[in-house]
């Protein structure tokens, strides 16, 4: 398996309809992409959207935000790479980060900070062993804290 096929390493393909009117990545289109690795990395290990409905539980975001360092054109070969920035030390809370890299250079990294919810009791809450295994696999951001 290449690294481009990889959960924490992904080429992304654009498309057309990503573009704005200024000809280059729309701002929104850098939220879905991370939202989408987020929900893949969950599902390769065993976390899937049937599954959190099932067990009744899923994530919420508290934060989520941008920095956009380069422009990205339709035609740029990107790829996301996934890490964890923050977790609680019960695992209630989380925190992503996606850098979007043309080669070495970084162009955009998007930060999301959450929590699990359970949607019984409509209270933030420690989520399944699963979830719990599932984010001690990805790399650790520079700046990864406990909390």
């Amino acid at each position: 398996m290449s690294a481009h096929d990889d959960i924490y390493l992904r080429r992304v393909a654009l498309r057309w309809a990503d573009i704005d009117a200024n000809v280059h990545v729309r701002h929104t289109v850098f939220y879905d992409l991370g939202s989408e690795q987020r929900i893949r990395f969950l599902a390769a290990h065993g976390v899937t959207m049937r599954y959190m409905q099932e067990q009744g539980f899923g994530p919420v975001i508290f934060r989520e935000e941008c920095r956009f360092h380069k422009e990205v054109r339709i035609e740029d070969p990107i790829d996301i790479e996934l890490s964890i920035t923050a977790l609680g030390r019960d695992y209630r809370k989380f925190g992503f980060q996606h850098r979007f890299l043309r080669g070495d250079e970084e162009c955009a990294v998007v930060r999301v900070d959450g929590a699990w919810f359970n949607t019984n009791s409509r209270r933030i809450s420690v989520p399944p062993q699963p979830v719990i295994d599932a984010l001690q696999d990805p790399p650790r951001a520079e700046d990864f804290t406990w909390s």
